[in-house]
This record gives C-alpha cells, structure tokens and sequence, in this order.
C-alpha cells in the first residue's frame, strides 16, 4: 500500500499553515511504516502530481474554512473532500482540487481520501499559528492516526530522549 501524508498551506499566512506544522508535528511524534510518506507540500499545485500518482491513500492535513467556530477540527473523507471545484475549503484549494481532478481525468486518484483541517482563526500575514489553532494540532494528529489506523496503517510513537 501506497499511502501518502500532505501538510499543504501557507506559513506565512499564520494558521494558513496548520497543515504543514501539523505533518511536521507528526513526522516528529512517530515513526512511518514502509510505504507511507510525509510530504510538506507548502503551496505546491500541479508539482504534485508525480508524486500522487498512484497512491492508495491521500491523508491531507490543512486549514480548512468552512464557517465554524475558529479552531474546530474537521474530518471529511471519500466524497465528502471537495474534488472538483465542488465547494471551496480553503484559500489555496483551487491548486489540489487541479491536481486531484488531473489525478482522476489520468485515471489515477487516490483510491481513498481524507481530509483532516482546522478552522483558522487568522489568516493574517505572520510566520506563527494562532495559540488556539496551535492547540488544536494535537486533536489533528490523532484524528489523522487514528484514519489511518482504521485503513490498517499503525504508526508508531517515537520515544523520548532522556534529558541528561
């Protein structure tokens, strides 16, 4: 199985950039099994179409804006991930949807898709995330392991350095 974790977002447009801080946070927490790949996928559009060819399983982390209270996290899946332009989430949607639909015209789409994404509080220009949305990371890296636990995928936790 093929499967592929992507942060998208922009980190310079503060919680804009939740999914990218959250692949990180959870390249940093776990250990990947073979076959699955965190990818920061920033900004990228088109350019990501090589490297979603194929795959088995999309897990897209990112900010998601569909008018609910700052912070909240949101879990769609299947066809419930807007593909085809059907609703825009997101400031920087329009680039996967494109590439998702070039995906499916190809005849290659993910064979499954999930949308994990948090409401952002500011898109404000700003290298940080907002507190509240910093503090919803967490929530977002156990719903994303916890999607891929139920496709059989179990990543395990890294352990913890002992401070000497």
């Amino acid at each position: 199985m093929k499967a592929i974790i992507l942060g998208i977002g922009n980190t310079i447009l503060s919680d804009e950039g939740v999914g990218v801080h959250a692949a990180e946070a959870l390249r940093a927490a776990y250990t990947l099994p073979p076959g699955v790949e965190i990818i920061d996928g920033g900004t990228a559009g088109m350019e990501l179409l090589d490297v979603l060819f194929g795959v088995d399983l999309l897990l897209v982390l990112d900010a998601v804006k569909a008018k609910r209270a700052p912070g909240t996290v949101i879990l769609l899946t299947g066809k419930e991930v807007p593909v085809f332009f059907r609703s825009k989430l997101s400031p920087h949607q329009v680039s996967i949807c494109d590439v998702l639909a070039s995906l499916e015209f190809a005849g290659s789409p993910p064979k499954d898709l999930v949308l994990v994404g948090c409401e952002p509080e500011s898109l404000e220009l700003g290298t940080e995330l907002t507190p509240l949305v910093a503090g919803k990371v967490p929530e977002m890296l156990a719903a994303a392991v916890a999607q891929l636990a139920e496709r059989g995928i179990v990543l395990q936790p890294r352990r913890a350095v002992a401070e000497v």
